[in-house]
């Protein structure tokens, strides 16, 4: 049968994609591309497209975008409006550095209790427990605030910051770029 322009096109933006995600080199897009332009049928467009896989919806493909940051570490609140994993997200962040330093502090008190001293008295429970109690004592008053959400809002209203200041860096840097 024979190929339409709509048809051609969409081998086009296939090709496209495929040099995007690095499967095509220039010189192998630019050949395919005159060779879509210039297909009459679909058995010369398919042949095209027959070594490259199918392209995948954008939630399923494992191709990431340069730049993009880990989707687990975005910050976009669902259609509730509140923002979906903020108590375990902000649970990690108040007791993260306390469970590395009470590991940090139990290594050196193994470390010098192996070494001729004995284990005797666990000393760094005098950091663990007033510590401890201190993020205790935050953290059931925060999740009984509310303080995750208004934490995660904050980092999503900095995340957006960060990424308006780059783009607009970016903006001026191409502004400024001498011209060719």
């Amino acid at each position: 049968m024979r190929a339409g322009d709509a048809d051609r096109q969409a081998v086009a933006e296939r090709l496209r994609a495929a040099l995007n995600e690095g499967r095509l080199e220039l010189h192998e897009y630019d050949d395919r591309l005159q060779r879509a332009y210039a297909a009459k049928t679909y058995a010369e467009l398919d042949g095209l497209l027959s070594d490259l896989p199918a392209v995948a919806p954008a939630e399923r493909s494992q191709v990431v975008p340069a730049g993009a940051a880990e989707p687990s570490l975005e910050w976009a609140p669902g259609p509730d409006g509140r923002y979906p994993g903020a108590a375990r997200r902000w649970l990690w962040t108040q007791w993260n550095s306390y469970f590395k330093v009470i590991t940090i502090l139990t290594v050196i008190w193994l470390v010098s209790g192996l070494s001729g001293y004995g284990l005797r008295f666990y000393w760094p429970v005098w950091v663990a427990g007033p510590w401890g109690a201190v993020l205790l004592w935050q953290t059931v008053n925060g999740l009984g605030g509310g303080e995750p959400q208004r934490w995660a809002a904050r980092q999503a209203r900095r995340k957006q910051e960060r990424r308006e200041r780059r783009e607009q860096r970016q903006a001026d840097t191409e502004g400024t770029a001498p011209a060719d």
